[in-house]
């Protein structure tokens, strides 16, 4: 709060976001219907965030790092609808019998804009302990309308949806497989696809640092810059596949180095495969945005690389068990069963980034540092090895 007389205050909410969002505009409207209701006079109301395009250069300068936006006026015609939603809370709260917790009735504010709807899919997963992972809750990024309504037909089971029932076109093809218990391939698609592979075929993978406040000269506000990467490398058919990393330990900027390994690692001809290329091809603009002599490799590195997910992103091969995702987490265990990021102690990307920034920028958990590092190697390791096992699947599913 800051304070504009003696008995006048300006409520200001500060947020790590690089925009106001209308959860943030609830968040102060809560507060607002409190301070009020003590008696306390706001004038305005306002969010402090981070600037998405400020880019730094020597010390911080705080007033360009952040961004006041005033919200007064989206603030105060929410007041009303809170009271509501207050009181509706404290009536739960003084039953005796706990709601019913489908995810159907989240944000029946309709407010637009927020993530609340799965979300909370995940907290009621794990809420209901014998939840058949064939239902109506597994489907492929559900609406909450289309729960609500699947639960007035009493149908609970994926395999029971009516044909009549409106889905997206992977929801679509999750039933088809799971009530078939068959997979769909459409062989000519994907070795169309495979098809257009030029060797050597090189699996890459990034593992990124991400600050709201920028870590290094050039870097801006949650920018995704590498740390490490992992590189398989398929010279010609039929030979064996050859294994290349880096991954920085200094507490520098890790790109100059990761930079001078990579180009000694890739070369200027062959198909990189990444899953979800964007983000493999989004490090490569940024680095070669801070390191311009860089950038006619970096670019011929994003002209070559193709997207080892299409398959499964286009749904030209699908399994029941994907669950309706494309992700290589979904992908891999039901592709490749004896290989899992659940044995890993660095399991996820998130995680990943997180135990890195601690150990390496920070000089934490310095007694299991070298254990640490060889964690996050195996962890990228396994996101290229595994491209490569796919692959391979991919190749067998079309002989």
């Amino acid at each position: 709060m800051d304070r504009v007389t003696d008995d006048i205050f300006d409520l200001i909410e500060i947020k790590s976001a690089t925009k106001a969002k209308p959860e943030h505009e609830y968040d102060l409207a809560f507060q607002l219907t409190v301070l009020e209701k003590a008696g306390i006079k706001v004038r305005n109301a306002a969010i402090i965030h981070a600037n998405s395009e400020y880019v730094r250069y020597g010390e911080i300068e705080p007033e360009k790092l952040t961004v006041k936006t005033d919200v007064s006026g989206a603030v105060q015609t929410l007041t009303n609808v809170t009271r509501e939603l207050i009181d509706s809370a404290l009536k739960i709260l003084g039953k005796s019998s706990i709601p019913d917790i489908s995810p159907r009735y989240v944000n029946q504010a309709g407010i637009s804009g927020v993530s609340w709807f799965s979300e909370w899919m995940d907290i009621y997963k794990s809420l209901v302990s014998d939840l058949n992972p064939y239902s109506i809750y597994y489907l492929s990024y559900p609406t909450s309308e289309q729960i609500g309504k699947l639960e007035d037909e009493n149908i609970y089971l994926i395999r029971d949806i009516p044909e009549k029932f409106t889905l997206r076109p992977r929801q679509s093809a999750q039933i088809q497989t799971t009530k078939k218990n068959e997979r769909i391939i459409v062989k000519e698609k994907i070795q169309m696809f495979l098809d257009t592979f030029v060797y050597p075929i090189y699996f890459l993978d990034y593992e990124t640092f991400s600050d709201v406040i920028p870590r290094f000269d050039g870097c801006k506000p949650y920018g995704d810059y590498p740390f490490q990467y992992s590189l398989h490398i398929l010279d010609s058919k039929g030979t064996e596949v050859v294994h290349k990393e880096y991954l920085h330990s200094e507490n520098s900027n890790p790109m100059p180095n990761l930079l001078k390994k990579l180009r000694r690692d890739v070369g200027n001809t062959g198909t990189i495969l990444s899953w979800n290329m964007s983000y493999e091809k989004g490090c490569h603009a940024r680095m070669a945005d801070l390191y311009p002599e860089n950038k006619a490799y970096l670019d011929n590195l994003n002209e070559r690389m193709n997207d080892l997910m299409t398959p499964f992103s286009e749904m030209w091969f699908v399994d029941k068990d994907f669950f309706g995702s494309a992700s290589i987490k979904s992908v891999l265990p039901v592709l490749v069963p004896d290989l899992s990021y659940k044995e890993l102690e660095v399991s996820d990307g998130m995680l990943a980034r997180r135990t890195f920034a601690q150990t390496v920028f920070e000089g934490k958990n310095m007694e299991q540092r070298e254990k640490i590092l060889t964690d996050l190697k195996k962890y990228c390791f396994l996101d290229t090895f595994a491209m490569v096992k796919i692959l391979e699947k991919l190749k067998e599913c079309c002989n």
